[in-house]
């Protein structure tokens, strides 16, 4: 195909679209918040089919092509389990399913459809700025009052295994970092991405919300943890929407992670007591 049909300005949306989009990211609700394959796949099937309607009438173009690319993301995550396991095996499962789940969409993006929609700017040639320097230090500030609060009183901490030795602390540590990268990747590079040439910016940061948040959801953030999880995936899509760069929002998510990870090895262990908001 020409690399023409990339251009987002050839491509012709209507509010129409939004059925198939919401039908397709709401799959990951089911998929991943329920784990209700068999709904799940065929609410996918279903967005898809209304997407190629709404191709073939003239009122949208690309939708059924770009949707498709974020359906196939979503199953072949779901062909694993998403609860966190540090074990070898575990992790190696992890890397092969969820780095097919960004290469897949991406390749086919690519070298079949000849577009550069899914990009990774890691250098976008620009210096953060000083209010983007004050938003880390604010997400560190805000990660370290609330999150051990979070993860204490709701008991989601004990989703992640206990972890003692330090060949698992490491690997923690390694897990939860490689997650959260791929999380930019696929949820704000690739998703967020294909829907921002159908849709304003607005809605299709809802739409990867559903997604990102279903997915953090069967990871282990748990009980009232949308209520956090759901403002961050918000807050990254228009982060990056501001900012067009791939290594801002990711050191803010790992930075996010940092503060994870120590909150889950301090609830399984005691340490590091460097939290001032633990409850007793």
């Amino acid at each position: 195909m020409s690399a023409t049909l990339a251009a987002p300005s050839e491509v012709r949306t209507h509010p129409i679209g939004l059925v198939p989009a919401v039908l397709v990211c709401g799959a990951a609700v089911l998929l991943f918040g329920f784990i209700q394959l068999i709904p799940g796949y065929a609410m996918l099937a279903a967005g898809l089919v209304a997407a190629w309607l709404t191709d073939r009438s003239g009122r949208t173009s690309r939708l059924l092509a770009d949707l498709a690319l974020i359906a196939l993301g979503q199953v072949i995550i779901s062909t694993i389990s998403l609860r966190a396991d540090i074990s070898y095996p575990s992790m190696a499962r992890f890397a092969v399913v969820l780095g097919s789940a960004v290469a897949v969409p991406y390749l086919i993006s690519r070298y079949v459809y000849g577009d550069r929609v899914i990009r990774f700017p890691w250098r976008t040639g620009r210096r953060w700025t000083r209010t983007q320097w004050l938003y880390l230090i604010g997400v560190i500030a805000a990660g370290w009052l609330i999150l051990p609060f979070y993860f204490i009183t709701s008991g989601v901490y004990n989703n992640w295994p206990t972890v003692t030795a330090p060949d698992e602390i490491a690997r923690l540590f390694v897990g939860v970092n490689a997650v959260g990268t791929w999380d930019e990747l696929f949820f704000i590079c690739t998703v967020f991405a294909l829907l921002r040439r159908h849709f304003p910016t607005w809605q299709a940061n809802v739409l990867q919300a559903v997604v990102f948040v279903s997915f953090l959801w069967e990871l282990g953030y748990q009980s009232w943890g949308p209520l956090l999880t759901i403002p961050f995936a918000l807050i990254q899509g228009y982060t990056f929407k501001l900012t067009k760069s791939l290594t801002y929002v990711l050191v803010v998510h790992l930075l996010f992670d940092a503060i994870v990870f120590a909150v889950i090895v301090y609830a399984h262990n005691g340490w590091p007591a460097i939290f001032p908001l633990v409850p007793v």
